[in-house]
């Protein structure tokens, strides 16, 4: 089996790559299971114009589809940075067993990637966030909502 330090190579060999494609920042993220890597991808927020075309988003999403499968169970993640708050949102509804990163957010951050503008915004209360928020719709999303507690055929995730 291979090390982590190659699969950390072929991550950031696939930041620089997005890099020197302009296709967005320097990021890359390749997922693998049992020694072979099943999903890949680097930042393509620029060539997609997509915000949510990060590099572990683009990986994982190319692993459960090569998988057939909504989580990464036994998977392991490698990403030439830290994840941002999305990014960690993502992993943690995938599960992969283990997440390897080489930059930190503090990197990311001199580089001109700042994500503490969005934890800092997560902390506060609805109303005081700098994009509004409001509540519409309720009654009626509760239906759905009923209609999924109630489904017998669910597949939990």
């Amino acid at each position: 089996m291979l090390s982590d330090q190659y699969y950390m190579e072929l991550a950031i060999a696939l930041a620089r790559q997005g890099v020197e494609g302009g296709h967005g920042g320097p990021f890359g993220a390749v997922v693998v299971k049992e020694g072979e890597v099943i999903g890949q991808g680097h930042n393509s927020v620029l060539s997609k114009a997509d915000p949510t075309a990060h590099a572990e988003v683009v990986a994982i999403r190319e692993a459960c589809s090569n998988l057939g499968h909504f989580q990464l169970e036994g998977c392991t993640l490698y990403t030439s940075c830290e994840p941002c708050p999305m990014c960690l949102g993502a992993i943690y509804w995938a599960r992969p067993a283990r997440v390897v990163y080489a930059c930190t957010r503090g990197d990311a951050k001199e580089a001109g990637f700042d994500d503490d503008f969005i934890y800092q915004e997560l902390e506060l209360p609805l109303s005081a966030r700098s994009i509004p928020m409001e509540q519409q719709g309720r009654a009626e999303a509760l239906q759905a909502m009923q209609a999924w507690k109630e489904k017998e055929d669910k597949t939990p995730y």
